[in-house]
């Protein structure tokens, strides 16, 4: 159902903010996938089959991302999700990533607790994603709020989508905006 024509994987280490330097630098990379959409320029009523065989494609973009980061998954500390959806497909088509890559991630980084945060789009080849990152297992920590963005040269086509995920090995270097702090975590809900 699914035809994958490309991974795209990037990575980037942040050693400083115009503070002083980490003591170890901030990994943030992004890791997507590029298929053909099924469904593309029809309606169809059902797309639970069409998720369904997503979950499998879920879980192969977070190992990449993750070997990409060079990071176990302990060392994870923010994630998102996001997709953009070519010209002749939907924004339902883009949802379908939703629990298949929000799921897939949790499920190769471990028991998470937060939710995945999502940004997704119709797009032209070339379009911006910007993703929404959040800690992994508490929804309020405000140090883990964060945005990455993702294009790709040549996706998606009028009849694709690219699936994306993303992951941080910290939150946003110096933060000092208050709010719930990662050392507070108490794991329980998701959200504290």
């Amino acid at each position: 159902m699914w035809t994958v024509r490309k991974y795209v994987t990037s990575v980037e280490e942040v050693l400083h903010e115009r503070g002083p330097a980490l003591a170890s630098p901030l990994r943030i990379g992004t890791a997507a996938v590029v298929v053909n959409n099924p469904y593309a320029g029809r309606y169809e009523a059902d797309l639970m089959p069409g998720m369904e065989a997503l979950n499998e494609l879920g879980r192969e973009v977070a190992r990449r991302l993750l070997k990409a980061l060079d990071a176990k998954p302990a060392e994870v500390e923010a994630y998102g999700k996001g997709a953009i959806v070519g010209a002749d497909g939907e924004m339902e088509h883009g949802a379908m990533w939703h629990p298949s890559g929000g799921w897939g991630m949790r499920q190769v980084l471990g028991d998470t607790k937060a939710i995945v945060p999502a940004g997704k789009m119709i797009g032209a080849v070339g379009a911006r994603l910007m993703m929404p990152l959040g800690h992994v297992n508490a929804a309020y920590v405000r140090s883990h709020f964060n945005t990455i963005g993702l294009s790709i040269d040549d996706a998606p086509r009028a009849d694709e989508i690219v699936y994306a995920l993303a992951m941080a090995t910290g939150g946003r270097p110096h933060a000092r905006l208050g709010g719930l702090a990662a050392t507070e975590i108490k794991g329980e809900d998701g959200l504290r």
